[in-house]
């Protein structure tokens, strides 16, 4: 056992597996013109940015080469050692007498790790060689606020509470641009653009595609029609008129999937719930070829102070949950998948060690996966740094060993084409010689 441990500290390719495989006028504001319906618009002036710059002639390279990039966030602090579990570490069980995962239990990874049992639909994505994990990974900053490590993480700066874009925004900055980008180019599935998206680059959120219409009267009519409809009828101003039938045109192109009746592929069903439906119309925007290059959805649930549960209870639900809905989105997209990235975050881990009220608390390192077409999957990459007492951060939590940003930054520059990491992570020194490889 002390020696596999030291196997896992010493390697050098930062491998984890032990085996060694491998609004109506010019009023519309920065923060959108529809706040809880089904359009919200991110741009750069009083106008939504996404109208000004649909006339451009640029294409990206991620659009050039049909790559996209799915982030996916777990608000709330997931429990990566219940997600992933390190089932030869014997203080496991030790710090986690009633919510730890039993070794007859897990899904066996490599021989040291092993799925959470709710998650059997990754196991499969995983053996095909398109799933990897990396754990061990987090931010720097010690911070223990779920506010201040979300922001930390979407705006892609540790410690730093004054950027003002987020990371993805600045990464789709970064790209070359040789032709014409789409109005879709950066989607959120939600009320309103995320912090990871808000920047520059023009970015929409959509709550509802089935809601998401233009033009046409009656009790029909979204608010957004009558928003884009006030906005072109009302205004004078000779850009918004210049470039308003173009916008009506790219919404009347989604209308034309019909997204009230969309099927996914035959074996797909996807969870009834809000995450659910969330990357069934990720998979739907994509498969209507409207342009997406970035696309951002979340999922909440993952703050379990209190009855967290093992094998059962609040966390095994959600893993259920979580686990279903991305391979069904995996399977619902196809050839098409080969051309996805799909990475997941959440803002910090939670502690070794379980609470009084069968729960755990706010932690340190935690567990990312990344899913794609072109990922080096079937392995579990990252440093482990042990469970003994003495390697626990601050006594308490799973140190961290990969800076999330290492993994993120892989993910731009393999899959969005980026290649000036400065501009998408400043101060972090990530550099593509330095990345884990896992694509």
């Amino acid at each position: 056992m002390n020696r596999v441990r030291e196997q896992l500290a010493d390697q050098s390719d930062w491998g984890c597996d032990p085996k060694g495989r491998d609004d109506a006028k010019r009023g519309v504001t920065r923060r959108g013109f529809m706040k809880g319906g089904a359009l919200a618009v991110i741009g750069t002036s009083v106008i939504p940015g996404f109208l000004t710059r649909s006339v451009m002639a640029e294409v990206t390279t991620a659009a050039a080469n049909k790559k996209k990039l799915v982030v996916l966030f777990q608000r709330g602090a997931a429990d990566g050692l219940n997600i992933v579990v390190p089932y030869e570490e014997q203080n496991y069980y030790a710090m986690r007498p009633s919510i730890a995962i039993k070794q007859s239990e897990v899904l066996d990874l490599n021989g040291f790790f092993g799925l959470h049992p709710s998650m059997a639909a990754f196991k499969p994505l995983y053996d095909q060689g398109h799933l990897a994990i990396i754990h061990a990974a987090g931010s720097p900053d010690t911070t223990r606020s779920h506010f201040d490590a979300q922001d930390y993480m979407e705006s892609g700066t540790p410690g730093v509470k004054v950027t003002q874009d987020g990371w993805l925004n600045r990464a789709l900055q970064a790209e070359t641009l040789t032709g014409k980008p789409s109005t879709f180019r950066a989607v959120a599935l939600g009320t309103q653009v995320p912090r990871t998206l808000q920047g520059k680059v023009p970015a929409i959120a959509v709550s509802s595609l089935a809601d998401f219409s233009v033009g046409g009267k009656g009790p029909q009519t979204s608010p957004i029609s009558n928003a884009f409809q006030a906005m072109y009828d009302e205004s004078t101003d000779a850009v918004l008129h210049g470039t308003g039938q173009e916008t009506f045109e790219a919404v009347k192109m989604l209308k034309s999937a019909d997204p009230a009746h969309y099927q996914p592929v035959a074996g797909v069903v996807y969870p009834n719930t809000p995450f659910g439906n969330s990357l069934k119309q990720v998979a739907q925007l994509m498969k209507a070829n409207l342009g997406v290059e970035a696309a951002f959805s979340d999922i909440g649930g993952w703050d379990t102070h209190q009855n967290q549960g093992s094998v059962n209870g609040q966390l095994a639900n959600r893993l259920k949950e979580f686990s279903e809905t991305i391979a069904g989105f995996w399977k619902d997209m196809g050839a098409d998948a080969e051309n996805i990235t799909l990475v997941t975050m959440s803002e910090f881990g939670r502690t070794a060690r379980q609470n009084g009220t069968g729960g755990t608390d706010h932690g340190h390192a935690n567990v990312m996966f990344v899913l794609g077409g072109s990922v080096k999957g079937g392995k579990v990459y990252g440093k482990w740094p042990g469970l003994e007492n003495e390697q626990l951060n601050e006594g308490r939590d799973l140190a961290v060993t990969t800076d999330f940003r290492r993994v993120l930054g892989e993910a731009t520059y393999k899959t969005l084409g980026v290649r000036n990491m400065d501009l998408v992570f400043p101060g972090s020194q990530v550099r593509p010689g330095e990345f884990l490889n896992f694509i």
